[in-house]
């Protein structure tokens, strides 16, 4: 696993993968790598122009060389749970299987707002969008083969998850609100939904048999360390802060890694072989950048009690309910 890069990665003729936040950053990155193997990627966006744009660039500058890389924008926003439906919908329609879904849109420490449907909006882009578009999936990730012999749900987390702590009185914080805070509980919502979804692969029933048969489906959750993207800078840009917005630049080009470096641990997840529920994250000083591994996240995120609420509570809030 030490110094695994794209060059490991199998090739991926046939296969459909679905990435959110495709058009930038990590999602971009790992758009390309997929494509690169073969895969036909389905770039969810919440804007198709900007996919579009980043589809035509990937094309442009794929170390494939090829115009021929099968790349399907489609309008995604996953602060709504309409266009969520939408597009689950649409690929239903046009699609029989898909063999991975990379849960990796994101928005991080932003001042408070709602989504369309009344949720704040990190816990509701964060968590509850993608917890309703792996529902809507769901069909299509349990008719793929996938790769390998398995389809993978892989969702992107964070770091921040340490520092996130579940709140079941106040989880849109409608009484508080630390925009940092936010984005930590939203972080560690995807873990608990990750595990959580692995237990109920292997035990539809009760969600409680850790191990279970080899159900042909893996959930498996990533984070990739300080990667040097957009997040940051358009975080610094809503604070307002000038000062916060040079301070980000120079934490970028000094302590991240790039996003292709960063991408690695969500490609990993998506196409090794790793067990479900796994963890896998960058090997380097403090798991903050370096070649992917798999590792352990907070105790927390094991929580199967805040596990079990918190699916229960996104199945009420979303009205997605999964097909296991």
């Amino acid at each position: 696993m030490s110094g695994w890069t794209t060059d490991e990665m199998p090739r991926l003729d046939g296969k459909t993968v679905v990435v959110t936040g495709a058009n930038s950053g990590l999602g971009y990155e790992g758009t390309r790598a997929f494509a690169e193997k073969g895969a036909t990627v389905v770039m969810a966006c919440r804007s198709v122009d900007r996919g579009e744009r980043a589809a035509d660039e990937i094309r442009r500058e794929s170390a494939a060389a090829r115009d021929d890389l099968d790349l399907d924008v489609r309008e995604c926003d996953l602060a709504s749970l309409d266009s969520v439906a939408t597009f689950g919908e649409g690929l239903g329609d046009d699609y029989d299987a898909v063999d991975v879904l990379c849960n990796n849109a994101g928005v991080m420490a932003i001042p408070r707002s709602e989504t369309e449907d009344g949720f704040e909006t990190q816990f509701g882009v964060n968590h509850l969008g993608h917890f309703a578009l792996t529902g809507r999936l769901f069909p299509l990730l349990e008719a793929a083969e996938g790769v390998g012999g398995d389809a993978r749900v892989v969702t992107q987390s964070s770091g921040a998850h340490e520092q996130g702590e579940m709140d079941f009185s106040d989880l849109n914080w409608e009484r508080s609100y630390g925009k940092w805070k936010a984005y930590g509980r939203s972080k560690l919502a995807n873990l608990l939904f990750a595990y959580e979804l692995q237990r109920r692969i292997n035990d539809p029933e009760g969600g409680d048999d850790p191990e279970g048969d080899d159900p042909g489906l893996r959930s498996v959750a990533c984070h990739p360390g300080y990667a040097a993207t957009n997040l940051q800078l358009r975080t610094a840009e809503e604070s307002g802060n000038p000062l916060l917005k040079a301070g980000m630049k120079a934490a970028n080009a000094v302590l991240g890694q790039d996003a292709a470096t960063g991408s690695l641990p969500m490609l990993y997840a998506a196409t090794a072989d790793v067990d479900g529920g796994a963890y896998v994250e960058p090997s380097g000083l403090m798991n903050m950048r370096g070649t992917p591994t798999v590792g352990r996240s907070n105790e927390a995120s094991y929580d199967r009690a805040d596990a079990r609420r918190l699916w229960e509570y996104s199945e009420e809030a979303t009205g997605v309910e999964f097909s296991i």
